[in-house]
């Protein structure tokens, strides 16, 4: 797959990401960065911008180019772990790649143990995705799961907590466990938390808003949830 950008390039090569062919701007004059590769032993070719700018489909590449290996899911029993207290965020139908990679990327910075999706009407893990998260995409486990509920119903079966948001509830993110393991749910940009998802939560919580809008962007709920949660 194609992915561009210096900070998600960087992570893939501290990550070991097989990168199957690097491209730079013929103009690129940044010296660390080359050196960067120099001191990796690591190979590429020179493009102008033209050709950057078809490889990426015209996105904001930086100068950088590569085709790598596809990211990869992880299997939700490969990241549980009853012998710890674990965080995890659960996003239901989450379409818009930018809100994905900004998740992403404060998921990394509050080191949560993983991001649990689902395969129907959610976005994929695209190079979007990866630019807008600066990288953290390689360092955030992200489960697929088949079935929300059903996966509801295993974080259960392993002592977390399955939290969802509602705008209507009583209880705030206040009320988080502060000692358990614990799943937060969010749901789709426009349509929130599914009905049953919902019903399937141990309870409900809220971000208290004092304004006069009563709506945050999903990314930025994302940001508060996983602070409140450390």
């Amino acid at each position: 797959m194609i992915v561009y950008g210096k900070n998600v390039i960087k992570e893939a090569i501290f990550a070991k990401r097989e990168i199957y062919q690097l491209y730079l701007d013929e103009k690129l004059s940044d010296h660390h960065f080359l050196a960067f590769l120099k001191d990796r032993n690591i190979r590429f070719q020179y493009k102008t911008k033209g050709e950057l700018n078809a490889l990426s489909q015209n996105a904001l590449h930086q100068g950088i180019v590569a085709d790598v290996k596809p990211y990869e899911y992880q299997a939700l029993e490969d990241v549980l772990d009853a012998s710890k207290r674990q965080r995890f965020m659960i996003l239901d139908g989450i379409e818009d790649p930018h809100n994905l990679g900004a998740i992403l990327r404060t998921a990394e910075a509050t080191a949560l143990d993983a991001i649990i999706v689902s395969k129907k009407g959610q976005v994929p893990l695209n190079a979007t995705v990866a630019k807008v998260s600066s990288g953290a995409i390689e360092h955030v486990p992200i489960v697929l799961v088949g079935n929300i509920n059903q996966a509801i119903q295993t974080l259960k079966k392993n002592n977390v907590w399955v939290i969802g948001t509602d705008g209507s509830t009583e209880k705030t993110y206040d009320d988080l466990p502060k000692h358990e393991s614990v799943a937060i749910i969010l749901g789709n940009e426009g349509e929130g938390i599914r009905p049953l998802v919902k019903q399937n939560c141990d309870y409900l919580v809220k971000i208290p808003m004092y304004g006069k809008i009563n709506s945050l962007n999903v990314s930025v709920a994302a940001a508060l949830m996983m602070y409140q949660m450390i």
